[in-house]
């Protein structure tokens, strides 16, 4: 496996355009390096950081930011995708539990986080084919062969899509409050609050996402703290200083936005996918068991779980609804994601269980949906 330990990752650093003529530093790759590694102070199991190399688009040298644990573990590994605008520190409440009977490796996906930001295609199935390429060329320079692959929000969407691809690869299939499967309804209607923030932080379509942002200069962390504050008190309780998040989700997106530049082109409107997952789940395997969860609070859709199922009837989809969480079910009730998860893990392991159905859970239809493209780290 070609790996880059974090004291040669000079290439990953900010440009010379970053520095402000006042001093102020847009991003810092210590900072985010330092960030990440306090984030990290609340995980107990040991662990090892380093980029693996891949080859972008076959002419291109890239690297992708990989957290691996337990790796001498003869289980099944398990994989974790992280949302728009997040990293591999959003998992801070789970490694410990996730890794404790088999390896884990959490990335940050291509051109987030502290991977490279190489440019994506311009077309929005290509873009998206990209980022599952990434996915495959990681897996064969860390040799691994079968694998559970989780995804929440946006990284559910590329775990769906990269499982189509290489279903070999994929022993279970695990989205927490994944994005992008359903068509925007005609009679959408945002509400008020989302209205509010989409002006703030996506003012026109034809800018990034977390544009504003970026071009707020040093008002950027300010934004990000009072915007999205509901993030980082989620981990209140479990880090010593909770604000960091804030900070992180600022240094992880204040780079060159070439992943989210590709997510921008494979959204249309206020945030739905051009090409949702549900019209082209026929073509996933259906040998493929799948668990899906949201948060019993979620702005998602709910009522994917339930065409997930009408749609793969002769597969194994289970349907579970976490209590007291929202959108990002993993750190808003990390017991009951983590008993979820190991528990799904753990049926994945028993072979032939995989083949047994469980009943359909029935979800109440909502009144609203609400997506989270215009949310910085979903």
């Amino acid at each position: 496996m070609s790996t880059t330990t974090e004291q040669n990752s000079s290439e990953m650093s900010g440009p010379p355009e970053n520095q402000e003529k006042c001093g102020w530093v847009k991003y810092s790759e210590s900072k985010l390096v330092s960030l990440e590694k306090k984030i990290f102070q609340v995980v107990q199991t040991a662990y090892k950081g380093c980029h693996v190399l891949i080859d972008h688009k076959s002419s291109i040298k890239a690297k992708i930011w990989t957290i691996s644990m337990n790796t001498e573990s003869k289980n099944t590994p398990l994989v974790l995708l992280h949302g728009f605008g997040a990293g591999v520190g959003f998992w801070c409440l789970n490694l410990d539990s996730l890794a404790a009977n088999r390896p884990v490796y959490a990335i940050d996906i291509l051109g987030f986080g502290r991977s490279s930001r190489p440019d994506f295609s311009c077309d929005s199935l290509e873009a998206e084919q990209e980022f599952v390429e990434s996915i495959e060329q990681w897996r064969k320079e860390v040799k691994l062969d079968q694998f559970i692959l989780l995804g929440h929000s946006m990284g559910g969407y590329l775990a769906t899509s990269y499982t189509i691809s290489y279903p070999k690869q994929v022993k279970h299939l695990i989205l927490a409050d994944p994005w992008g499967f359903v068509e925007r309804p005609s009679d959408f209607n945002p509400p008020l609050w989302l209205k509010t923030l989409g002006i703030v932080l996506y003012p026109f379509t034809a800018f990034n996402p977390l544009a504003t942002v970026r071009a707020a200069g040093p008002f950027g962390p300010w934004i990000i703290r009072k915007m999205r504050s509901d993030i980082s008190n989620k981990y209140a309780g479990h880090l010593e200083n909770h604000e960091i998040i804030s900070d992180y989700i600022y240094q992880c997106n204040s780079q060159k936005p070439t992943g989210e530049t590709a997510f921008h082109r494979m959204i249309k409107g206020f945030g739905w996918a051009k090409n949702p997952m549900l019209n082209r789940i026929h073509k996933l395997d259906n040998r493929v068991p799948i668990t899906l969860m949201n948060g019993s609070n979620t702005w998602m859709d709910r009522s994917v779980g339930k065409k997930l199922k009408e749609l793969r009837k002769s597969s194994y989809v289970r349907l579970e609804v976490i209590s007291q969480a929202g959108h990002h079910v993993h750190a808003d009730n990390p017991d009951s994601f983590n008993e979820l998860v190991v528990d799904a893990c753990n049926l994945t392991e028993g072979g032939d269980k995989q083949n047994d159905k469980l009943p359909l859970e029935i979800i109440p239809d909502q009144d609203t949906i609400v997506t989270d493209t215009q949310v910085v780290a979903s």
